[in-house]
């Protein structure tokens, strides 16, 4: 099928629009759609367990290990609304087959890779592959059920499966890194790829907006410099100190970033639309699902490698111990609607953030419960949050801006995720080297990263190994703590900013 923009809801009377409710090919279709998402959800939980495995096998410097964390997330950010666009362009339905084409071969790269610096190009060619599959899971959605009722079913259907992914990412990847190399994590999504690309042609139809936007590259390279320049300048300062290089990378990130918000604020149709910002309520919600977001991520990933490194589990068991985190989000999340029904969004977004804030200050405790019970009090109140969010940044914007104003709420979750990852576990890695630096003869690897110096242990004698892990785990446990009052100092902040500016009904 291909068409134009769709209706309105309710729709116009000028405004053909189409077949009222969706059939069985629609909720087939459904079903599809379904394991993009559901990879996305496994992805992103199975790779933060495999991280000190492959730390062991590639040994990459603590920046290499938050760029192999991190640019995936960094790319799907700078590219979701283009591929939107490109979507609407060539085809929402090609688009997608594209993607999960090149999501496949990329995911491949990344399982066999021998080097940190493979590994992160592979990362960076799953992010440009990531980044088709949302907008146009989403954009099909929306095309296959015309009818209101069944539209936001279909939609909730589509997001539960991001939280099933999550919960199974554990599960899995815990598994294959009990009996398989780190590399097998990559290898979860081949048989869901491939199942989508033989399926997806008879069971998805086809859409195409004759009236979709014009593409302007320069923003899309000006918004990517501009965020990877100064995630890059904070990586390298926590590495090696303050120092003129990372200084001058800093600069030209503001400076591009600079450029970018002015050609938004000239073009006629901008990347990013940045005066919806104008409307409190929109600009809050954006900030929310965003810092929200990084603040979830960063807990989930520390913790992780919390469990792993400092007490000793193997990832099966850290998987495991992440059940309730999962548990608990989809609890906030299928709880959200009734929570509104007594409460306004932006008072029910203020009691999620102060619920999460105890649960941080919880993880700050080196023991396995407070920290298992203080990260399940977050996924709680934080996914609470998320699941309002969406609905606020899409009713808060003008009808006809309401698909750019989506395309900016999902750009936000991915930029929220993988600055909560990198920023977070920039400052674990300075104060991690601040504690092991007074090891007098230590190598600098183990200066580096935890996993290093685990590493490095294993060719010790007994006693000099215990002294050095102590050691590492003490620096490292240190740089969990400051991270999470941190996370605690942020949720207090946007408590407040929702209880005053989110003020829809």
């Amino acid at each position: 099928m291909t068409g134009t923009a769709i209706c309105p809801d309710p729709p116009t009377p000028d405004c053909d629009d189409g077949p009222a409710r969706a059939g069985r090919r629609e909720w087939l279709g459904l079903a599809v759609l379904a394991l993009p998402t559901i990879l996305i959800g496994l992805d992103g939980t199975a790779l933060h367990l495999a991280a000190p495995a492959l730390s062991k096998d590639l040994a990459p410097s603590s920046s290499e290990l938050l760029w192999i964390i991190d640019v995936y997330g960094f790319v799907v950010a700078g590219l979701l609304v283009t591929m939107g666009t490109v979507g609407d362009r060539i085809g929402r339905r090609r688009l997608l087959l594209i993607g999960a084409a090149g999501f496949l071969v990329a995911s491949l790269l990344a399982a066999f890779a021998t080097s940190a610096g493979q590994l992160i190009a592979a990362r960076a060619l799953l992010g440009v592959a990531g980044a088709t599959l949302m907008p146009s899971t989403l954009s099909l959605l929306s095309n296959m059920f015309r009818d209101p009722g069944q539209r936001r079913l279909a939609i909730a259907i589509w997001m539960t499966n991001f939280m099933i992914g999550g919960m199974a990412g554990p599960l899995v990847g815990g598994v294959l890194l009990d009996h398989f190399w780190w590399g097998s994590v990559f290898l979860i999504g081949v048989p869901p790829l491939l199942l989508l690309l033989v399926v997806a042609r008879p069971l998805l139809p086809e859409f195409r907006n004759e009236r979709a936007g014009r593409i302007d590259p320069l923003s899309v390279v000006l918004s990517i410099g501009a965020i990877i320049s100064v995630v890059y300048a904070v990586k390298e300062t926590a590495k090696s100190g303050p120092h003129l290089s990372a200084l001058a990378v800093a600069v030209v990130g503001v400076g591009l970033g600079w450029v970018f918000v002015r050609r938004q604020l000239r073009l006629p149709e901008p990347l990013l639309d940045l005066r919806l910002f104008s409307r409190p309520a929109f600009g809050a919600s954006v900030g929310a699902q965003m810092f929200g977001l990084y603040v979830l991520a960063a807990a989930q990933f520390l913790a992780v490698q919390y469990f792993q490194l400092v007490l000793g589990m193997t990832p099966l068991e850290a998987g495991l111990w992440m059940l309730p985190t999962m548990v608990a989000g989809i609890v906030g999340t299928l709880g959200a609607p009734y929570v509104v029904r007594v409460l306004r969004p932006g008072t029910a977004m203020t009691v999620g953030f102060l619920a999460a804030a105890p649960g941080l200050a919880l993880m700050t405790a080196s023991e396995r419960w407070p920290v298992v019970v203080g990260l399940s009090l977050a996924g709680l109140g934080i996914q609470l949050v998320l699941a309002l969010t969406y609905d606020v940044i899409v009713s808060s914007a003008p009808p006809e801006r309401a698909g750019v104003a989506s395309g900016m709420g999902e750009t936000g979750t991915e930029l929220g995720i993988a600055l909560g990852i990198a920023i977070a576990g920039s400052i674990v890695t300075a104060v991690y080297r601040a504690g092991v630096s007074v090891l007098v003869g230590a190598p600098d690897s183990v200066r580096d990263t935890l996993g290093n110096a685990v590493a490095e242990a294993q060719h010790l004698p007994a006693p000099l190994a215990q002294q050095l892990l102590t050691a590492a785990r003490d620096a490292y446990t240190d740089g969990v703590q400051v991270a999470a009052w941190v996370s605690v100092a942020m949720v207090l902040v946007l408590a407040a900013t929702t209880a005053k500016l989110v003020r829809t009904r």
